[in-house]
C-alpha cells in the first residue's frame, strides 16, 4: 500500500498581484507531499524527526516541547533569505528529498493557476477540484504499481466538504479504484511525514510562483535555482496546470497600450489611425 501526505501549495483566494493591498499571496494553488510504501513509512518520520531535530534543536529545546510535538511550517523555514544566507537549511531539504528516492517513495504535486483579478472565485470550490484531480493522479501512479493508496491531510476547515468531494471522487462515474479510502485528516503537529509534506509544498509553492510569473516574484529565483532539478528528480504524476499566455493581462501589457497613445502639444494622437484621418 502507498502512504500520500499531502499538504497545500500557494494560497486558494483571489491574486491580483504583489503589489495588491489585499489579494497578493499567490497565482496558483495547490496540493503537494510524499508518496511512501508502507513499509518505509515509519523509517521515514523517523529519519525527518532527526533531520528536523538536529537543524531546529535551539528552537526546538527553547520550546519545551519534545521534538516529537514540535513543527516548523515550511514557509517560516523555507525563506528566500534563508535559504540563500544558511547552507544547512537548503542541505536539510535536499537530504529529506534524497530520503524520499532512498525510501522508494515519490515527491508528488498538483496545482492550478488561478483566474487572476477576480475576488468572486470559490475557494472552496477550487480545493475541491485539486483535491479531485490530484486523487486521479496519484490513482493512476498507484494503478501502474498495482497498490491500493491512502491519504493523510492536516485539518482543514471544510473538512466535511472536502470528505464529500473524495468519496465522489473514489465512488463516482470515473471512479479511482486504488483509493482505499477517503482521506484521514491529522494533526499536523504530531505527524512527522504531515510535516515533511508541509516542507515540500511550501517549496513547490514557491517554485511555481517564480515560474508563473517570474517578474512579480523575481525574490523566489534562489528555488528556481536550488530546487527545481532535485524535487524533479523524485517527483512522479506532477503537474501544475497553466493558463493560456495570452489570457494573462500582465503590467507590461498594460504599459505597452499606454505608449500606443502619445500626446502632441493638446491633443491627444492615438498612435494607429484610421486611414484619412488628420
Amino acid at each position: 500500500m502507498i502512504f500520500a501526505y499531502l499538504d497545500e501549495f500557494g494560497h486558494v483566494g483571489p491574486f491580483y498581484g504583489c503589489d495588491h493591498p489585499n489579494y497578493n499571496t499567490s497565482p496558483v494553488f495547490g496540493l503537494a507531499g510524499i508518496l511512501l510504501p508502507e513499509q518505509s513509512v515509519r523509517s521515514f518520520a523517523t529519519y525527518f524527526l532527526k533531520q528536523k531535530a538536529h537543524l531546529l534543536g535551539g528552537d526546538i529545546a527553547a520550546s519545551g516541547k519534545h521534538a516529537y510535538e514540535w513543527e516548523k511550517k515550511g514557509t517560516n523555514l523555507f525563506t528566500a533569505r534563508s535559504i540563500e544566507k544558511y547552507p544547512e537549511i537548503r542541505k536539510t531539504a535536499f537530504r529529506i528529498i534524497n530520503q524520499v528516492r532512498t525510501n522508494q517513495g515519490k515527491i508528488f504535486y498538483y496545482g492550478r493557476e488561478k483566474i487572476r483579478d477576480r475576488n468572486d472565485l470559490n475557494a472552496n470550490g477550487l480545493y475541491k477540484t485539486i483535491l479531485s484531480h490530484a486523487l486521479r493522479q496519484i490513482d493512476s501512479y498507484c494503478a501502474a504499481l498495482k497498490q491500493n493508496f491512502v491519504v493523510v491531510v492536516d485539518e482543514h476547515s471544510a473538512r466535511k466538504e472536502l470528505l464529500e468531494a473524495a468519496t465522489k471522487t473514489m465512488f463516482g462515474s470515473d471512479p479511482t479504484r486504488w483509493l482505499a479510502s477517503p482521506p484521514f485528516q491529522v494533526e499536523s503537529y504530531l505527524n512527522q511525514n504531515i510535516q515533511a509534506a508541509d516542507w515540500i509544498a511550501a517549496i513547490t509553492g514557491r517554485l511555481w510562483n517564480y515560474r508563473l510569473d517570474p517578474a512579480e516574484f523575481k525574490k523566489y529565483e534562489p528555488y528556481e535555482r536550488f530546487f527545481w532539478s532535485r524535487l524533479h528528480a523524485a517527483a512522479t504524476h506532477s503537474t501544475v496546470m497553466e493558463r493560456p499566455k495570452t489570457a494573462k493581462i500582465t503590467k507590461a501589457i498594460v504599459v505597452s497600450e499606454i505608449i500606443k497613445t502619445v500626446t502632441v502639444e493638446t491633443k491627444t494622437i492615438s498612435l494607429i489611425t484610421p486611414d484619412g484621418a488628420d
